[in-house]
């Protein structure tokens, strides 16, 4: 295993670690330089829990001829990873790998019933970013338009990772917990996810639809790994959850 010492996400000018990748967890820094390889999961440079369902090494971070690359080197789960604006979002599948091009990148990823938030920094980015301007109202992803209940529906399901500060982890709450906590009956809840589920799988956000014995667990965490990583939802919108909805 190699040692990483933990550093801020600023690099000292002229040093090796201006071509370096800052590893960010509960407030926690990791600096990766070329050469090294950084792996993450439940035995691994970032321990990140020792829950059984994770992997002992899910991703490894690595340089390959001057571009840094992530790569999923777990066998069960999928990964979720965007730009730092949440603008761009791949899926990465087990065996999978993609460049980390930005300046900011944000990993999620759940295991068993808690969900984990990773922020990836690169020093020399190939692509820089410009941050959206915030709307108010309805928000629209695409050509996809969410009402408020609906938003209501993936705050409730997103609302303990969105309560911990910067990155960590939070237990996704099962569906009856979330109509609880609505003040909905648990078959207008379930429309809802139908509806919600049904509008970005059609735009064409993955992971949304399976079996039958699976489909209702896996579309919540997708949602909520979806809905943290692109920015859907945010702290701040916590406070529609109070507010009268939609119907």
């Amino acid at each position: 295993m190699n040692t990483i010492d933990p550093v801020a996400p600023v690099v000292d000018s002229g040093s090796e670690r201006e071509r370096a990748v800052s590893v960010e967890y509960c407030g926690e820094w990791f600096a990766v330089v070329p050469g090294q390889t950084f792996s993450i999961g439940r035995e691994a440079d970032l321990s990140v829990d020792d829950n059984p369902f994770l992997h002992r090494r899910l991703l490894e971070i690595r340089e390959f001829e001057g571009i840094w690359l992530l790569q999923n080197v777990g066998s069960r789960l999928a990964v979720t990873v965007t730009d730092g604006a949440g603008r761009l979002q791949s899926w990465l599948a087990p065996g999978g790998r993609l460049p980390l091009v930005f300046g900011s990148t944000t990993v999620v990823f759940t295991a068993g019933p808690t969900t984990y938030e990773i922020s990836l920094h690169v020093a020399e980015p190939m692509f820089s970013e410009t941050l959206p301007s915030s709307a108010e109202g309805t928000t629209t992803i695409g050509d996809v338009t969410f009402t408020l209940s609906q938003r209501q529906l993936i705050l409730a399901l997103a609302e303990p990772m969105l309560l911990r500060e910067g990155s960590g982890m939070g237990e996704i709450p099962t569906s009856a917990k979330a109509a609880a906590r609505l003040g909905w009956a648990i078959t207008r809840f379930n429309r809802k996810l139908d509806n919600v589920c049904d509008k970005l799988d059609r735009m064409g956000v993955q992971g949304l639809r399976g079996g039958v014995r699976s489909y209702a667990t896996n579309r919540r965490i997708r949602l909520v790994e979806y809905a943290i990583a692109a920015r859907l939802v945010t702290r701040a919108d916590l406070p529609l959850l109070d507010q009268e909805d939609d119907e």
